[in-house]
C-alpha cells in the first residue's frame, strides 16, 4: 500500500493544473472536508482518545504511506530546505491548533476567528507575492466577509477579556494558515506531495513538542478509536491535505482565501445538525453571501483579471 500511495504522489502534477477551474473545485472540496473535521475529532475524544493523542495517531498513519516518495524527493527539499522548513513550522502549527481548538470551543466560533486569515492572507500576498487585487476580486472578498460576520458575529467576541484557550488556537492556526499559503505558492514547482510531507512532519514535531510539555496520561486505544483515528489519517488526510495544497499551489491568494470561506458554511451547517448548535435565518443568509462571493471568484474572473493576480 506504501508503494502505491508513494507512485500515486510522484503521479501529481507540479506545474500547470489540468483545467483553469480544477484548482477552485479542489479549493472548494477542501474547505468542505475541513468543515467537517471537528466531527470524528471530537467522536475520539469521546472515545477517550484527547487532541493531541489523536493529532499525532492520525498524521502517523498519514505519513507512513508518503515517507518512501518524500525518501525520493530528498534532493527537492535540500534544494528549498528553508521554504519547507516554514511550511513544516507555520502548516504544522495551523493544523495541530486548529484541531485542538475545535476540541476545546464552539465550532462556529472557532471557524469565524480561524477565518480572519484570508485577512492576514491578503495583506501578506500583497506586501511579499506582490498580488494586485482586482475589483472582482474585492468584490468578493468584501461579500464573503460580510457573509462570514452575519452568519457568526457576536458582541462577545470584542470582549478580550472572555477570550479562551480555544479562541487562541483558532486565531493563530489562522495567522499561521495564511503565512503556509503564502510560502506553498512561492514554492510553486515542486511536488505537491513534499509539501504535504514538510506539512505533516511540522504537525508531528509540535504535536510531539505538546505532549512532552503537558505530560499526558496514555489513551486507551480500542480497535473502534484506532481504526477510526487511522482512517482519518489515511486516506481522509490524505484528501484534506492534497485538495488545499493544490488549489494553494495554482490559486491568487485572495482568491483561494474566498473560496475556503465555504469552511465556514460547512462547520455551521454540519453543527446545526449534528450538536446545539442553531443556525439561524441570518446566518443561513450570511452562508448564502459566501458561496455567491465563491462562485464570483470561480466564474466571474475574465482573463484580464486572472492574469492580474498573477505575481509580478
Amino acid at each position: 500500500m506504501a508503494k502505491k500511495a508513494a507512485k500515486y504522489m510522484r503521479s501529481i502534477p507540479s506545474s500547470q493544473p489540468t483545467s483553469q477551474h480544477f484548482p477552485a473545485l479542489s479549493c472548494m472540496v477542501a474547505a468542505v472536508l475541513w468543515g467537517l473535521l471537528w466531527y470524528p475529532l471530537r467522536l475520539l475524544e469521546d472515545m477517550g482518545v484527547p487532541g493531541l493523542w489523536s493529532t499525532l495517531i492520525i498524521y502517523c498513519s498519514a505519513m507512513v504511506f508518503l515517507l518512501p516518495a518524500c525518501w525520493r524527493w530528498r534532493v527537492d527539499f535540500l534544494r528549498h530546505k528553508t521554504d519547507y522548513l516554514l511550511v513544516g513550522v507555520f502548516a504544522g502549527w495551523a493544523n495541530l491548533a486548529f484541531i485542538l481548538a475545535m476540541l476545546e470551543g464552539e465550532v462556529v466560533r472557532v471557524l469565524l476567528l480561524f477565518y480572519l486569515s484570508p485577512i492576514w492572507a491578503i495583506l501578506l500576498a500583497f506586501f511579499v507575492l506582490r498580488e494586485h487585487l482586482t475589483k472582482t476580486g474585492l468584490l468578493a472578498l468584501v461579500l464573503a466577509v460580510l457573509g462570514a460576520v452575519l452568519m457568526l458575529w457576536n458582541p462577545e467576541m470584542i470582549d478580550l477579556n472572555k477570550m479562551s484557550l480555544a479562541d487562541f488556537y483558532a486565531i493563530t492556526s489562522g495567522m499561521a494558515f495564511a503565512v503556509t499559503n503564502v510560502v506553498v505558492r512561492k514554492i510553486g514547482e515542486v511536488p505537491i506531495g513534499m509539501k504535504m510531507g514538510s506539512a505533516w512532519l511540522g504537525v508531528l514535531g509540535l504535536t510531539l513538542c505538546g505532549l512532552l510539555i503537558t505530560q499526558p496520561q496514555l489513551p486507551e486505544l480500542t480497535i473502534q478509536s484506532g481504526m477510526l483515528a487511522f482512517l482519518i489519517g489515511f486516506p481522509m488526510m490524505y484528501a484534506l491535505t492534497w485538495t488545499a495544497q493544490y488549489g494553494v499551489t495554482f490559486l491568487p491568494i485572495q482568491r483561494s482565501s474566498v473560496i475556503f470561506l465555504l469552511e465556514i458554511v460547512a462547520g455551521a451547517v454540519s453543527a446545526a445538525y449534528l450538536t446545539n448548535e442553531i443556525v439561524s435565518n441570518i446566518e443561513y443568509i450570511g452562508g448564502a453571501l459566501i458561496i455567491f462571493a465563491g462562485l464570483i471568484s470561480v466564474l466571474k474572473e475574465k482573463n484580464g483579471d486572472i492574469s492580474a493576480y498573477k505575481s509580478s
